[in-house]
């Protein structure tokens, strides 16, 4: 189990890595890859869960 959340949180890093972080830097457009990483990691795993659901039950 703990492998499966490791790789989760992998590539809600990656996601976030992909934006380049400049301290003090506030005026700058919302990059979606780097400020909502996690959310977007959510919304594919879930959206994953909810294929695989289907898929089973049919």
């Amino acid at each position: 189990m703990r492998k499966g959340l490791r790789w989760l949180v992998n590539w809600a890093d990656w996601f976030e890595m992909r934006g380049v972080y400049v301290p003090g830097e506030d005026a700058r457009p919302v990059n979606p890859w780097r400020d909502f990483g996690w959310l977007l990691v959510a919304w594919m795993a879930g959206l994953g869960l909810f294929i695989l659901f289907f898929a089973l039950a049919v």
